[in-house]
């Protein structure tokens, strides 16, 4: 999965995409230019310490998530949309992380002239909105014209649902609705699929504060939105530390969890995704990302194509099962691993091996 982190200049995105990924990219306003700097990231999760803790293994992987930092946008959306080239990177984002400025720095002045988390949050929402009902006009424009010159030998009763479902999506963006906050048929979210709409994708709302201040009452009535707050520098020059003088100011400080390691899990729950592991004996322990819903078929082909062409059947124990009895040895004693087909649905936290033959 790959996250986009964006917002409007001077709110801090570099500065926070530094913090999540240990980097030391410059800072600073970008004047409106495209630039993009993306870093992989591993998801802390206790359970995959707790299993390495009673397996030993020798390898240890993480489920994983991208993070892109993206600059660009201004929040001064024109009537022709966003760029082509900035454009195409946003609209390949499974969500974004939207990055709003309260911290006071009179060396960094505000684009806007003065701070004002609401009105920032929604300059971007704005945009976002904007934008799509821009590519929607388009759409509905090329289905008349399709229309007009007999439907191109495509099923008239097609087009026909296309500029109905495309002129409700128009209706709804006029009322400056995000395209997250309406839920969408199986259907329509195919015909939505390979458009990107910007509004449409999942946002994490991360208020970037300075140490010092509290947090502050913003409005999110939208689905799919998170909020969280993070004095981004702060956290970004703990995050270059060496790892033994980090952990000593967390703990001079009281501080049991960086505001980071809660974004990343948010970042993971914003998407609808699970984990499940494999345990290798003292081989490997892994973490694999799957969505909700996923079944067991589908976590083996996670692992493995192979597994997938070749599937039996999954042996299955919750996480909290396998710690709980100490071991697989002492699950098989008790039968708590489970037998499943193909069409089991994968739960957070299963631990699972792949019976396949090919």
């Amino acid at each position: 999965m790959e996250l986009g982190i964006i917002g409007l200049p001077g709110s801090g995105k570099t500065t926070l995409f530094n913090a999540l990924t240990q980097g030391d990219i410059p800072t600073g306003i970008s004047g409106g230019k495209l630039s993009v700097h993306t870093a992989v990231v591993d998801v802390p999760d206790e359970r995959v310490d707790r299993l390495v803790e009673i397996f030993k293994p020798h390898k240890v992987v993480h489920a994983k998530v991208t993070y892109a930092d993206i600059a660009g946008l201004d929040g001064e959306a024109s009537a022709a949309g966003i760029s082509g080239s900035l454009l195409n990177t946003l609209s390949q984002m499974d969500g974004f992380i939207h990055v709003v400025r309260h911290f006071e720095n009179q060396l960094v002045p505000h684009v806007a002239g003065s701070i004002d988390p609401q009105r920032d949050l929604a300059t971007m929402e704005a945009e976002l909105i904007l934008n799509d009902l821009i590519m929607v006009e388009r759409k509905l424009n090329r289905l008349e014209e399709e229309r007009q010159r007999g439907g191109y030998g495509r099923d008239k009763a097609l087009v026909a649902r296309e500029k109905d479902f495309f002129t409700k999506l128009s209706e709804i963006l006029t009322q400056e609705i995000p395209l997250r906050d309406v839920a969408f048929t199986e259907d329509e979210i195919k015909m939505l699929s390979s458009y990107g709409l910007l509004s449409q994708k999942p946002q994490l709302i991360v208020i970037n504060q300075s140490e010092d201040q509290s947090p502050i009452e913003i409005e999110t009535p939208y689905a799919n939105t998170k909020v969280l707050y993070i004095p981004a520098k702060l956290e970004m020059e703990i995050a270059q530390l060496p790892v033994e003088d980090a952990t000593l100011f967390l703990a001079e400080y009281g501080i049991k969890e960086l505001s980071l390691a809660r974004l990343i899990r948010l970042s993971y729950e914003l998407l609808d995704l699970i984990s499940f592991f494999t345990v290798a004996g003292e081989k490997e322990v892994h973490a694999w990302t799957v969505k909700q819903g996923a079944s067991a078929l589908d976590a083996a082909g996670t692992i493995h194509s192979d597994m997938a062409r070749g599937f039996i059947r999954a042996e299955v124990i919750s996480y909290d099962e396998l710690i709980a009895l100490g071991g697989y040895v002492e699950a098989r004693q008790v039968g708590k691993l489970r037998l499943e087909g193909k069409g089991y649905l994968v739960q957070d936290g299963d631990v699972i091996t792949i019976r396949f033959n090919i």
